[in-house]
């Protein structure tokens, strides 16, 4: 047996791929950083770039934590005492001092009962979904959802997904009452900030329709809400679309990942919902948690977010994010505007966007080109992410090489 006819398959793939301008090609190696000096923030190296310094606006680091001294030093701690990997999943032996920790200071973080890590958020939702959806179940899901709420829905087979309009709160309420004697349960689902425009789901008006038909349902109507891009990011002092709409979901996913600056994925909710889900999740049950040390790094982010530093990180973010929108908008160029730091320009045109990211590059300037089929057709972008890392000369760096592009 050989791979010759798949790899003829797999080939002529990639090849229609490359033809669309949707296909990603090599990543980029990042070698290292440098300092930020002189006014400017830091930079990183590429591999086959020597010592060209390149400026990234695709970070989800958000408050830039995964540099901060007391994040790595609680790691390298961690690491001292308990080794560079946790060795095997949680049930067997996998369970550290640091994973327990961590699970107490997010319940608290997000004042809920009980909290449980995975491995990514991605991870997270995937291990969260299928276990409450049953085949008497029906799922509700926004239309501009991240992939993982999509694979997730796929991978549990609901009697019914239905996908409501993009942040149509009226259209989502007519979705739920074509469940009533259809269902005995229904979860609605949706990103708390979506990804690739930096939106926010009006929480506060989801959870009112939904509490106002759950009588309407045997089992309830169950809010579900992956706010991996909001948590640390958006809300006044970091909680998330919760914290900026006044809502709460019953199911709270989110990420370490991203404003945390470490890795891993994590749920909130009730203890009954936490403990069930532990029994449960293969992808908790089978799969090894993140180290002790990532944990004990967490935690310490986690800490930051929570003192005057973290509310410092927060407004200096904002503040950054002001001046690239109002720069933009004074070159006549699309966004569409928000708090959160993800500031989308948008392009509308393949080609176009792909030709941009090339000249940002060309300009030492990392930036995420966002193409069909991860966005809609006509809703090409430019995918913008500001660090508190960055500073106001950063900024107008990058609206000068932009004011030069004129592809």
């Amino acid at each position: 047996m050989t791979l010759d006819k798949l790899d003829h398959l797999l080939d002529n793939t990639l090849a229609e791929l490359q033809a669309r301008g949707t296909r990603k090609g090599a990543e980029h190696v990042v070698t290292g950083f440098k300092a930020g000096e002189g006014g400017f923030g830091p930079r990183c190296y590429l591999a086959g770039y020597g010592e060209r310094p390149f400026l990234r606006m695709n970070s989800n680091s958000y408050l830039g934590l995964s540099f901060h001294p007391r994040v790595m030093a609680a790691e390298e701690q961690a690491v001292q005492l308990f080794g560079a990997g946790p060795g095997a999943v949680r049930f067997i032996s996998g369970t550290y001092g640091p994973h327990v920790e961590l699970e107490n200071r997010l319940a608290r973080f997000h004042g809920r009962p009980a909290a449980m890590i995975f491995s990514a958020a991605y991870a997270a939702m995937m291990g969260v979904l299928p276990p409450l959806i049953t085949e008497e179940t029906m799922v509700l899901s926004d239309a501009l959802n991240h992939n993982c709420i999509i694979n997730a829905m796929r991978l549990a087979r609901p009697v019914r997904k239905i996908i409501y309009r993009h942040l149509d709160m009226s259209d989502l309420e007519a979705q739920i009452r074509t469940c009533i004697g259809q269902a005995t349960r229904v979860l609605v689902v949706t990103d708390g900030i979506f990804s690739m425009r930096g939106d926010h789901a009006p929480l506060h008006e989801l959870s009112a329709i939904c509490r106002k038909n759950e009588d309407r349902f045997v089992q309830g109507i169950i809010t579900v809400v992956d706010d991996s891009h909001g948590v640390g990011a958006f809300g006044r002092t970091g909680r998330g679309v919760e914290e900026h709409t006044g809502a709460r979901a019953d199911i709270l996913v989110a990420t370490l990942g991203k404003a945390f600056g470490v890795n891993g994925g994590y749920v909130v909710s009730g203890r009954p919902v936490i403990e069930y889900l532990r029994e449960t999740s293969p992808l908790y049950v089978y799969s090894n948690p993140i180290t002790p040390s990532e944990a004990a790094a967490a935690v310490q982010a986690i800490d930051l977010v929570d003192e005057e530093e973290g509310r410092d990180l927060l407004a200096r973010m904002r503040q950054l994010t002001s001046r690239l929108q109002q720069g933009l908008a004074a070159q006549g160029r699309e966004i569409i505007a928000g708090e959160h730091p993800i500031v989308p320009l948008m392009i509308r045109d393949t080609a176009k966007t792909a030709s941009l990211v090339h000249h940002l590059f060309a300009g030492n300037i990392l930036a995420t080109g966002l193409n069909y089929p991860v966005v809609p057709k006509g809703d090409e972008e430019i995918r913008f992410q500001i660090s508190a890392s960055h500073t106001a000369q950063d900024i107008d760096y990058v609206l000068a090489v932009l004011d030069g592009f004129t592809g």
